[in-house]
């Protein structure tokens, strides 16, 4: 069984017009949120086995702080740059990539991307993957360049407004 957790990354700010897109900082709302969603997965017992997060501030904060939650060292959290400005391919080749001990990996980047990636695995597609949130699905498979063929489930999509 492999599990993917797609995470999008936290509400972030336009407070700063001098800084690039990639080195926008986190709001307090979106640390909050992603601390929402944190604590869900916590509570879940969700165990991962490797995050890989886009080179973004954004991205990569939101990584830290699920980390956290998920007793994850941030120390290796592997930052890809390719997944700033991925598409589908890039982020299975990132996956296919991976030694298949790993069982569970989390990526952590950027819409419209995440969405899309998200809805070639869903049975019932989403609109919009919002920030702080996360699509987890499990696939009967041993081997991560096999996800695409195998049957899946759904384990949950964690949307931070739904949470209590």
């Amino acid at each position: 069984m492999k599990t993917l957790h797609i995470a999008r990354h936290a509400k972030s700010s336009w407070e700063y017009p001098e800084l690039s897109d990639e080195e926008r900082p986190l709001l307090r709302k979106g640390i909050k949120r992603t601390r929402k969603t944190g604590a869900f997965l916590r509570d879940k017992k969700i165990r991962i086995d490797h995050i890989i997060s886009s080179p973004a501030v954004r991205a990569y904060e939101t990584a830290r702080i699920l980390a956290g939650f998920l007793n994850y060292p941030e120390d290796q959290i592997k930052v890809v740059n390719s997944v700033y400005h991925a598409n589908t391919n890039v982020l299975l080749d990132q996956l296919y990539s991976l030694p298949d001990e790993i069982n569970s990996v989390m990526l952590v980047g950027h819409n419209p991307m995440f969405t899309n990636f998200a809805n070639h695995f869903l049975t019932t597609k989403i609109d919009w993957l919002p920030t702080s949130g996360i699509v987890s699905i499990d696939f009967n498979t041993d081997k991560w360049e096999n996800i695409m063929m195998a049957e899946r489930e759904t384990k949950f999509l964690i949307f931070p407004r739904k949470l209590q």
